[in-house]
């Protein structure tokens, strides 16, 4: 004879905010802004806080949503997850805005500019309260609408078109002029600069500082777009260093470019710096480790991560414009760079 079924166990019901209204003897509504931090004194928020983690309740990020206007969540649009750089400042950010309580949607536009831009739309479409941007392409107009439909936050480059809530800028002349004022003093005139691969007829304006300096110094500097991924870059210096008139010192606008300007000098059996001088721009961890080590830039990720969330919390909160800052490096000539080659 078959046993019979067990009976249904009781649903749990998940707890409310009547429940913990309820618990504390305060209404709905103040239950409610002492939740969000909103109004109110610090130990009511706290009562509120202890009553609502003894009875288990959540928020429903869907109501929250539907009551507040926002969803909670801040996309992360990079330009390329290739660049060992960006990794760590979208890994930063990550940790900051899930500090907060905040979701973070990272996206990768693997250097396509194009692809950047559709990327863009899809997040809007996700309804995030605010969207950080670290443009492949920021000379072209079609940031413009995306402007118009969500706060920006740009990283790196300013929009030229676009309305956005602020800009965290790198102030990369100043390290470009320190690294020719390098590089020319230990004797080289020719310079090899790797930038990210072209993305509009325009000059960004590290390109035109690389330019200027170029013109000032009487220097024979080459711009050759590169890759971030270390195979990649790698073949693109292969073939720079297989010129007749090869440079004897390469300048990476990201240290991921400059690993592969080392490996190519390797690959050429051609010895750092004796042959050829390289110089990173972003000083990664690895930099410093390598033999030789790589002379580069310290952008202050601490402070960049810091001046973006600052820029997110205030456009999430309606702001309409905040300041630009504008943030230096700090250099690190290691033994990468050494005198120009006689022959």
């Amino acid at each position: 004879m078959s046993s019979p079924d067990p009976p249904d166990e009781p649903s749990v019901k998940r707890p409310t905010l009547r429940d913990v209204a309820a618990e504390t003897g305060l209404s709905v509504a103040a239950v409610s802004y002492a939740l969000r931090g909103l109004q109110g004194k610090e130990s009511t928020r706290e009562r509120v806080l202890e009553a609502a983690a003894r009875l288990g309740y959540q928020a429903d990020p869907i109501a929250r949503a539907l009551a507040s206007g926002t969803t909670g969540t801040v996309g992360v649009l990079c330009g390329s997850l290739g660049d060992l750089w960006q990794q760590r400042l979208a890994a930063a950010l990550g940790r900051a805005l899930f500090a907060e309580g905040v979701n973070g949607l990272i996206v990768d536009a693997a250097g396509d500019p194009e692809h950047q831009l559709a990327m863009a739309q899809r997040v809007v479409q996700q309804r995030v309260d605010a969207l950080v941007v670290i443009p492949l392409d920021a000379l072209t107009d079609d940031w413009e609408p995306i402007g118009a439909s969500v706060p920006l936050v740009s990283v790196g480059d300013q929009l030229a078109s676009a309305r956005t809530v602020s800009a965290v800028l790198f102030d990369d002349s100043l390290a470009v002029t320190h690294s020719f004022d390098v590089l020319a003093g230990a004797g080289h005139r020719r310079i090899g600069v790797l930038t990210p691969e072209k993305t509009s007829r325009r000059r960004r304006p590290v390109e035109q500082t690389v330019a200027d300096q170029a013109r000032k110094r009487g220097l024979a500097v080459s711009v050759t777009p590169c890759p971030y991924e270390l195979h990649d870059a790698s073949e693109v210096v292969v073939g720079l260093l297989r010129a007749p008139q090869r440079p004897t010192a390469l300048l990476g606008l990201a240290d991921s470019m400059a690993y592969g300007a080392l490996a190519a000098a390797r690959h050429l059996g051609l010895t750092v710096p004796e042959d050829v001088s390289v110089v990173g721009f972003d000083d990664h961890p690895m930099s410093a480790l390598l033999t030789p080590a790589l002379s580069s830039y310290r952008w202050p990720l601490e402070t960049i991560t810091a001046a973006i969330m600052q820029r997110v919390r205030q456009a999430s909160a309606g702001a309409r414009r905040v300041d630009d800052v504008l943030l230096a490096p700090e250099p690190f000539v290691r033994g990468s760079v050494g005198p120009a080659p006689t022959t």
